[in-house]
């Protein structure tokens, strides 16, 4: 079977829907800074997803449309979102104590690298004059009832982010429970990476030679 067929990238925005689609009707998810910032968009309609900041909101909508901006309702990232009818504000402590008591179902993480068994490092990369930024990505880990991780699949110097073992300063340990990038989807397990789906086109067999781990 050819390796080399002509596949196309999930685009940000469509890998956001992916992962909106998973979010299960009724669910608390928090959504980290960067790119999963976007799955509050693809929310599929009639379905209640009740969206949290790490700042002290609960209830938040989609991003505002241009022009609606009110800089005084941000999320954790420091960008303008909007609130839902029944939406609340409260104190920063009381934020916390809804990610560490597990009382969030998901969280929707980036990465920097992910492990084939779900240890997760997103905060440090150990270059010189990065500034390190660790924010709540530790308490939700592990205190969320599920991790997920939205990232690309590759570098931007080709190599894989999923890995067998993580070189970077660790956020949790075994911690994640699906991974959503721009080529495939994974589940990370004690036995090592699950391959839930692929874009169209990509060969299973090219997939696993950039990941450079056994896929089951």
């Amino acid at each position: 079977m050819s390796t080399t067929m002509s596949y196309r990238r999930r685009s940000k925005d469509e890998l956001a829907a992916r992962v909106a689609q998973d979010i299960f009707d009724g669910a608390v998810v928090n959504l980290g800074i960067g790119q999963p910032t976007r799955v509050a968009n693809h929310l599929p309609p009639g379905r209640e997803v009740i969206l949290h900041s790490e700042n002290g909101i609960l209830g938040m909508g989609p991003a505002p449309a241009e022009g609606q901006e009110d800089y005084d309702l941000i999320n954790a990232g420091k960008q303008p979102v909007t609130l839902l009818a029944g939406g609340a504000y409260f104190h920063h402590a009381d934020s916390f104590a809804m990610m560490r008591g597990g009382h969030i179902d998901i969280c929707v993480l980036g990465a920097f690298q992910v492990s084939a068994t779900g240890d997760l490092a997103n905060w440090s990369t150990g270059e010189e004059g990065a500034i390190p930024a660790v924010g709540g990505a530790m308490d939700l880990a592990t205190g969320a009832r599920q991790t997920w991780v939205m990232m690309d699949l590759l570098t931007k110097q080709g190599a894989s982010k999923l890995v067998e073992r993580c070189t970077y300063p660790l956020t949790g340990l075994a911690c994640v429970k699906r991974v959503y990038t721009d080529l495939a989807t994974f589940e990370c397990t004690p036995q090592g990476l699950v391959l839930i789906d692929v874009v169209e086109g990509l060969a299973r067999e090219a997939l696993q030679a950039m990941v450079g781990l056994p896929l089951r």
